[in-house]
C-alpha cells in the first residue's frame, strides 16, 4: 500500500462517518417519514454541501438482484470498501449447483443424529425478507434429509413480521407444510415471534421463553394445529413478530424437544440476532438464566455468529484481508466507534469485516438501548446519549476517525408507526445539528449516509398496508466539508430522490481514506466519491 504524507493524530482533520440506519431516499408521499418530518437541518446540509445517492441493495452490496439491503450487509460493505458476495447469494448458489447437498457440516449433523438414534432439529426464521434467513434454505434442508433417508426431523420456527409482512407467517407455513408433505420429512415442534427467540438487546427473559419452549416444551400456549393457532392470534390482532412461543403437541405431549445427543441446525445466516439463543444452547459458562445444558449436542450454524461461539459452521465466509478500520489502524491513526446496543455488532463486528476484537488504536462506546416493549414508545431511543458521548470524545482531540450509528430511524420504522417514525427522524435531525456544529468548529469533515432504506416507505403504495420492511431505495451521501461548501448546485430533502445514483456503499471507504492521504488497497474496488459528485 502506498501512502502520501500520512497524517498524525495532531495534524489530521477529524473525519466523522455518520450512518443513519434505515434512512433511504424516495419521492414525497404520505408514508415517507423522512419528508413528512421536514428535517430542517438535514435540508440545510443538502442545500449547502455536495450530495449524491448511493445504491445499497441487490448486487451493489453482494446480494441477489432486487434483494433488499440490511444493516449487516450495509455496514460490512462500507467497512470493506468492496462488494463481497453475501451469505444469501452464496448459499443460494450452492443449492442451485447442488453443492449444498454435499456440505460436510450439514451431513455431520445428520450422521450425529443417526449414530445416536436421536433427532435433528432445524431452527430459524420463517419469512420472505431474506435478511436473516431464507425459507428456500429450510426447504433445501428437508430435501437433504430426504436424500440421506433421515426422517426424525423437527422444525422450530421464529416468525418474522418485520422484514416480511406482519401476518405473512400463515402463507409461509402453508408452503412449509406442503414441502414437508412432499418430502415426507419434518414436523413443526415450536413457533414464536422473532421478538423472543431472536432478541439481540440482552433482554434475556425473551430468549428464555423461546429456549424453554424448544428444550423443555414449556410455554403459555400450545396447539396441535399451528396454522389454526396463527389465525387465532391474528384475530386477536397479535401478529407474527410478537407471538409468544407456542409448543406444538400431539395427544397432550410436545411433538419434540431438543434433548441430549440431538443435532441442531440453525439456518439463520445473519449473526447478530442469532448469538444470544446460540449462547444459551452451547455456552458452558452461560449465566443469563437458569438452564440445563444439553449434553453431546451437535450444533451447526449456517455461518460464523461470533468468535466466542464454537459451532460447526456450514458456510464459512470469505476472509476480507484489508478493510477501512484496519487501514486506519495500520497507519497509526486512532478511531472511535459509537452506537447504542441495538446496533453494536454493526459498528464493530460487521464494520470491521467480521473481526470481533478492537484494532490497535480503536476504541468503542456502546450506549444501552432503552428497554421498552416497542421502540415507537420512545422514538428517539438513545440517540441523544450516543451524540453526547461522541461529542465528548471529539472535544478531547484524541481520535482521527469517528464512526457513529443512529439506530432509531430503522428500529422505529420496523414498528410501522408513522407518527413515531416522523419523531425519530426529527430527533436525528436535532442530533445532527449539534454534532455537525462541533465537527465544523474542529475543522473536521462529516460524511452522512445510510446502510439501507426503510423509514422512507412505511406503507405499501398500492394496498396502503403498513410496510415495516427494508426497501431497495438508494441512500443519501452528504459530504460536509467546509472546503467544498456551496461549490455545487443546491439540493433539498424533497428533490433529493431525483438526483442520479452515482455510487455504491463500497465507495465510502476510499473516500474516507482520501481525507487521510491514504491509498486504498488493491482489494478495495470502491472509488473516491469526490470524483463523481
Amino acid at each position: 500500500m502506498t501512502t502520501i504524507a500520512a497524517p498524525t493524530a495532531s495534524t489530521s482533520r477529524p473525519v466523522v462517518l455518520i450512518i443513519l440506519d434505515g434512512w433511504g431516499v424516495t419521492e414525497d408521499y404520505e408514508a415517507n417519514a423522512v419528508t413528512k418530518a421536514e428535517p430542517s437541518f438535514f435540508d440545510y446540509l443538502l442545500r449547502t454541501y455536495p450530495s449524491t445517492l448511493l445504491q445499497a441493495s441487490g448486487q451493489s452490496v453482494g446480494l441477489p438482484f432486487g434483494e433488499i439491503g440490511n444493516s449487516e450487509v450495509g455496514h460490512f460493505t462500507i467497512g470493506c470498501g468492496r462488494i463481497v458476495k453475501q451469505n444469501l447469494y452464496r448459499i443460494n448458489y450452492d443449492i442451485e449447483t447442488q453443492k449444498f447437498f454435499q456440505n460436510q457440516a450439514l451431513l455431520k449433523s445428520i450422521e450425529h443424529a443417526k449414530a445416536n438414534k436421536s433427532s435433528l432439529h432445524l431452527m430459524g426464521l420463517l419469512g420472505s425478507g431474506g435478511v436473516h434467513a431464507s425459507q428456500e434454505h429450510l426447504y433445501a434442508l428437508l430435501e437433504l434429509c430426504k436424500i440421506n433417508k433421515f426422517k426424525n426431523v423437527f422444525i422450530h420456527l421464529f416468525l418474522d413480521g418485520r422484514d416480511s409482512p406482519k401476518d405473512s407467517a400463515a402463507i409461509f407455513m402453508k408452503e412449509l407444510q406442503h414441502r414437508m408433505k412432499k418430502t415426507k420429512v419434518g414436523k413443526i415442534a415450536t413457533m414464536g415471534g422473532r421478538f423472543f427467540g431472536m432478541d439481540r438487546n440482552n433482554t434475556w427473559d425473551r430468549i428464555a421463553k423461546a429456549y424453554n419452549a424448544i428444550t423443555k416444551g414449556e410455554a403459555n400456549e400450545t396447539t396441535e394445529k399451528p396454522l389454526e393457532k396463527l389465525q387465532e392470534f391474528y384475530q386477536k390482532e397479535i401478529y407474527d413478530e410478537q407471538i409468544e412461543p407456542v409448543v406444538v403437541t400431539h395427544r397432550g405431549r410436545p411433538v419434540a424437544t431438543v434433548e441430549d445427543n440431538d443435532s441442531v441446525v440453525f439456518f439463520n445466516y445473519r449473526s447478530d440476532r442469532a448469538r444470544q439463543i446460540t449462547s444459551a444452547f452451547i455456552d458452558d459458562d452461560f449465566v443469563e438464566f437458569k438452564r440445563d445444558k444439553i449434553k453431546n449436542l451437535q450444533f451447526t450454524s449456517f455461518t460464523k455468529y461470533s468468535s466466542d461461539l464454537k459451532t460447526e459452521i456450514a458456510f464459512p465466509r470469505e476472509e476480507v484481508k484489508t478493510y477501512l478500520g484496519q487501514t486506519i489502524s495500520d497507519h497509526g491513526l486512532k478511531q472511535l466507534h459509537v452506537a447504542e446496543t441495538e446496533k453494536y455488532a454493526h459498528v464493530t463486528f460487521f464494520f470491521n469485516a467480521l473481526r470481533e476484537d478492537p484494532l490497535p488504536g480503536e476504541q468503542r462506546i456502546l450506549v444501552p438501548s432503552p428497554v421498552v416493549e416497542s421502540y415507537d414508545l420512545l422514538p428517539q431511543m438513545s440517540s441523544f446519549e450516543v451524540t453526547e458521548k461522541l461529542m465528548e470524545q471529539i472535544k478531547s482531540n484524541i481520535f482521527n476517525f469517528y464512526l457513529i450509528n443512529y439506530a432509531n430511524s430503522d428500529m422505529v420504522a420496523h414498528t410501522g408507526n408513522m407518527q413515531a417514525s416522523v419523531a425519530a427522524v426529527k430527533s436525528i435531525d436535532e442530533n445532527l445539528k449539534n454534532l455537525i456544529a462541533l465537527i465544523r468548529q474542529k475543522k473536521g469533515v462529516a460524511i452522512i449516509t445510510a446502510d439501507h432504506g426503510n423509514v422512507e416507505e412505511l406503507a405499501n403504495r398500492i394496498s396502503g398496508d403498513i410496510d415495516k420492511e427494508h426497501s431497495t431505495y438508494p441512500v443519501p451521501f452528504i459530504l460536509v466539508d467546509d472546503n467544498l461548501k456551496n461549490e455545487v448546485a443546491p439540493c433539498s430533502n424533497l428533490d433529493l430522490f431525483s438526483k442520479p445514483v452515482t455510487g455504491v456503499l463500497a465507495d465510502i471507504a476510499p473516500t474516507i481514506l482520501s481525507y487521510f492521504n491514504l491509498s486504498p488497497s488493491d482489494e478495495m474496488t470502491g472509488v473516491d466519491l469526490r470524483r463523481v459528485m
